[in-house]
């Protein structure tokens, strides 16, 4: 790199780091930094005060949600050993979609021993992706019974906070384990309303209709966080019976309920799914309301991929990439 770019780079760094407002569209060069420039931004970053690592980290994560060409891994990893909650909650948050599995050993050591719970249930919840990719087959199987461990034994603690134990349990919801189902059913029998909710989070997660029945009679809950995620599991279950009634939720008073109900239809498909989206495309008060026009939209882009015959990738993992841990790289023990 010559020195007029690495000069030019420190004073991108400058002014994420000093300048205001925040110039957030910088900080797209801190995507995929080039040795050199992390050695400047670690020379920076430790400098920067406590409410801007956080913004700047959080900030990052949005854009790596809604951006797949970006890479932050590397300022997200940093940020685990941060001494602020919120910048190692956001920087778990960033990578929501890794497959790196070098990445397990320090999320796990954040879900053991960070000192804030809320920590531990976004890495809880960061663990629960890689469950749900090996599951998919989207990262190799011999990873399951580690991260299951790790699970299942911070479930069974009895100091693990309510707030952590929920999210593990959603996190255990895609798991093939003989001790999920067992699991979501005496959570949703508890008399914890925020452990029944997480438990019909888990059972949108398993896929399996089996909670048909549950989810149907949670669609008509009085709370709405609960007629919510009854919404979204309708929709990873994607029983058709579901469809009468979401389409009735699409009108709820209460927003989130009405966007989970519409993605949800989109997700089950068919051709009455389809009839029910576009009547709702037609309505003025659909019309008038951008973000659920635009989830309407989605729904029937989804619909109609449903409807369709699609050639889906065939992910084939070498157990050679180096992009993969080795076995003794993945030590849960953290």
């Amino acid at each position: 790199m010559t020195e007029e770019k690495e000069q030019a780079f420190a004073d991108v760094l400058l002014e994420l780091f000093e300048a205001e407002p925040l110039p957030i569209p910088k900080l797209y060069r801190l995507s995929d930094m080039a040795a050199d420039e992390m050695a400047l931004f670690d020379t920076g970053w430790t400098a920067v005060p406590d409410e801007r690592r956080q913004i700047i980290v959080r900030h990052l994560a949005d854009i790596a949600e809604d951006n797949f060409i970006v890479d932050f891994t590397a300022v997200f990893i940093r940020g685990f050993n941060d001494p602020v909650a919120g910048v190692r909650m956001a920087s778990l948050d960033g990578l929501w979609d890794t497959s790196d599995l070098k990445l397990i050993p320090p999320i796990t050591n954040l879900l053991n021993n960070d000192p804030d719970e809320r920590v531990q249930a976004a890495a809880a919840g960061a663990l629960g992706h890689f469950v749900l990719m090996a599951e998919w087959g989207q990262l190799p199987e011999r990873i399951l019974p580690g991260l299951l461990d790790v699970l299942l034994g911070r479930y069974d603690n009895e100091k693990t906070a309510d707030s952590v134990r929920r999210v593990v349990l959603e996190a255990l919801g895609p798991a093939g384990h003989p001790r999920v189902n067992q699991l979501i059913e005496e959570a949703y029998e508890s008399r914890d309303q925020g452990m029944q909710v997480s438990a019909v989070f888990a059972m949108g997660a398993t896929a399996d209709r089996r909670w048909s029945a549950t989810v149907m009679s949670e669609l008509e809950s009085p709370y709405e966080e609960m007629r919510a995620e009854a919404a979204r599991a309708a929709g990873a279950i994607g029983n058709s019976d579901f469809v009468e009634r979401l389409a009735e939720l699409a009108y709820d008073e209460d927003v989130a309920v009405r966007l989970a109900a519409i993605t949800s239809l989109g997700q089950i498909g068919g051709d009455e799914v389809q009839r029910i989206l576009t009547e709702m495309l037609e309505d003025p008060e659909i019309e008038a309301d951008d973000e659920i026009l635009q989830t309407v939209e989605e729904a029937m882009e989804e619909a109609a991929m449903m409807a369709g015959e699609f050639d889906f990738v065939d992910f084939d993992f070498d157990e050679d990439d180096d992009d993969e841990a080795d076995d003794d790289e993945l030590d849960f023990d953290d």
